[in-house]
């Protein structure tokens, strides 16, 4: 049983597939109730197990109905996939998101990507954390970003040195990293794997599908970190070629 936040399009109904595809009974977490039920159908025609699931991962009410839909209805869940984010910028490519640069950043702006990015994680990942414990093997991804990254953008010949500045959205997946390690800490004595997840660069929605990844190669990480063994790792952040560095 696993859920997805933003499943109803880019990376995340990505991974919904890919997880609908390995066996499990997947919730397809939408603000949309009409583009859930789209996807979850999708999802089924293809041979699926999928459900749409109202969801907003900034609106605690709506967190606490899905958490109590899926308890009455499936009792726990075993995988978390907090996939949901904005990028603050809109529908434009990240070398073109020059209302980040820090010293001209809007701070609204800056908040409400912090609130979706960070803030809603926390919500959603506390919110599900009972119906989780009841799992024999509870794990959590979060799908974070190579543009996360401290060291690579701390590195002035790296691969990002050709993206301007973001003071919201970067952070936002650095914060998230953060906040990632501390749950896996916290979480492993119970049994938990938490890890974040750095999918690459993904044509979607958010950078006007500029990204040179379908969203099927995009969803390959942040599932084989939702379906790891036992012996897998917790506290990590990985991309495709492997470990991440902070």
């Amino acid at each position: 049983m696993a859920l997805v936040t933003g499943a109803n399009k880019g990376i995340g109904r990505g991974i919904a597939g890919r997880l609908a595809a390995l066996g499990l009974t997947v919730l397809v977490g939408a603000r949309d109730t009409a583009r859930g039920e789209e996807a979850a159908a999708a999802l089924r025609a293809a041979g699926g197990d999928a459900h749409a699931l109202a969801l907003d991962v900034t609106d605690p009410a709506t967190v606490e109905a899905a958490a109590a839909r899926i308890r009455e209805r499936f009792g726990r869940l075993d995988v978390l996939v907090n996939n949901a984010g904005v990028t603050g910028s809109g529908r434009v490519s990240p070398d073109r998101a020059h209302d980040q640069v820090p010293s001209t950043v809007d701070l609204a702006m800056v908040r409400s990507v912090f609130e979706t990015n960070v803030f809603g994680v926390i919500t959603v990942t506390n919110t599900m954390l009972p119906l989780l414990r009841r799992s024999p093997a509870p794990r959590v991804v979060n799908v974070s970003s190579h543009g996360a990254s401290l060291t690579l953008n701390a590195d002035p010949d790296g691969p990002l040195v050709a993206l301007p500045p973001s003071a919201a959205y970067s952070p936002s997946k650095t914060a998230l990293n953060a906040v990632t390690v501390h749950y896996a800490n916290e979480l492993r004595k119970d049994g938990f794997l938490v890890n974040a997840a750095a999918p690459g660069y993904v044509a979607t929605d958010g950078n006007d599908h500029s990204g040179f990844l379908t969203v099927e190669q995009g969803a390959e990480v942040p599932v084989r970190l939702a379906t790891l063994g036992a012996d897998g790792p917790t506290g990590g952040f990985f991309g495709a070629e492997g470990p991440v560095p902070w």
